[in-house]
């Protein structure tokens, strides 16, 4: 191995630009060129690729989102588009990939690995933490802390005005954010796709708490978990309390990555370029109890999904 490339792929994430900068000067410290490809799988069909050193990644560590700039591309999903993906690989020599992203850019990963001549190395990059194989991806602590940051300024407000409040989160499938945050944040209640949640027991809740001199409450929800006027709805039909509702969006992706995500983009990095130099097979990068791990890209997708019940046990019981 003595070129390879790297890209972010999908939906952007805090960390992304620290993976990128230890990728890059890693695997300058190995012998290898390393080239730099914009705008994902797109940049990667087009040919919009470029020769890195040291100095192409500097300052970017502290920086959200990805200088590599990302996409989504519906051409990669066919044969002719992968193809013309591993002709501009091979117009430059470069044999190693480095894919930063979540599953649909694993999957894309796994089929240019499998029918073309190039070895992939994938590193997790999305807030919401869905991918079974790693316990952590890229951004997701980022995001939990800005999602915190919200709860502890909605309950000055709300506090001032005796009000329930609800803060939707991203997690369309996975509710780690909501989960975490609401930890975190001392919620009162939180609501995630992977356990129906019970309703009329929260308003039953409410209700009481109120008449126990409590007259402000914090609910977290998922947005994969239900739709959050539906539910406002019924709570105020149900206890004639008013629900203000937060939705953080994408403010979520953005913001510096947290030491966290930092030192993990650094370990995660350093993995990716020592498996393109070894003789591995093309493989995802993760991390299991403190451990980096790689494990084959079709292994690691087959993975079973994987739920913390303890930890929303935790969640109810200190709600109490």
């Amino acid at each position: 191995m003595k070129k390879i490339a790297v890209l972010t792929s999908g939906g952007d994430a805090p960390g992304m630009n620290a993976a990128l900068r230890a990728v890059v000067r890693y695997a300058l410290y190995k012998g290898l060129d390393v080239y730099g490809v914009e705008r994902g799988y797109t940049g990667l069909i087009n040919g919009d690729i470029s020769r890195f050193n040291s100095r192409s990644v500097s300052d970017i560590i502290n920086r959200g989102g990805t200088m590599l700039k990302t996409s989504r591309c519906p051409e990669f999903i066919t044969e002719e588009g992968r193809r013309s993906a591993y002709e501009t690989l091979s117009a430059y020599g470069i044999t190693g990939l480095v894919v930063i992203g979540g599953d649909g850019s694993f999957r894309g990963a796994n089929a240019l690995a499998s029918e073309f001549d190039v070895k992939v190395a994938g590193i997790p990059g999305t807030i919401d933490n869905d991918l079974n194989y790693t316990d952590y991806t890229l951004g997701f602590d980022t995001a939990v802390n800005t999602a915190v940051s919200a709860i502890n300024n909605l309950r000055d407000t709300m506090g001032s005005h005796d009000r329930v409040s609800m803060l939707e989160v991203m997690g369309r499938g996975c509710g780690d954010i909501a989960l975490y945050a609401g930890i975190a944040g001392g919620a009162e209640y939180v609501i995630i796709p992977e356990v129906p949640y019970d309703l009329d027991g929260i308003c039953r809740d409410i209700k009481s708490s109120q008449k126990r001199g409590k007259t402000s409450n914090m609910i977290i929800l998922a947005e994969g978990a239900g739709n959050k006027d539906e539910i406002v709805a019924q709570i105020k039909e149900k206890t004639g309390v008013s629900v203000k509702t937060t939705t953080l969006g994408h403010i979520q992706r953005g913001g510096s990555p947290t030491q966290f995500d930092r030192v993990l983009a650094a370990r995660m990095a350093v993995k990716a370029v020592d498996l393109l130099c070894s003789e591995a097979e093309s493989s995802l990068i993760g991390i299991r109890h403190n451990e980096i791990t790689a494990d084959p890209i079709s292994v690691a997708l087959a993975m079973p999904k994987r739920f913390d019940e303890e930890l929303y046990s935790i969640a109810h019981i200190l709600s109490l």
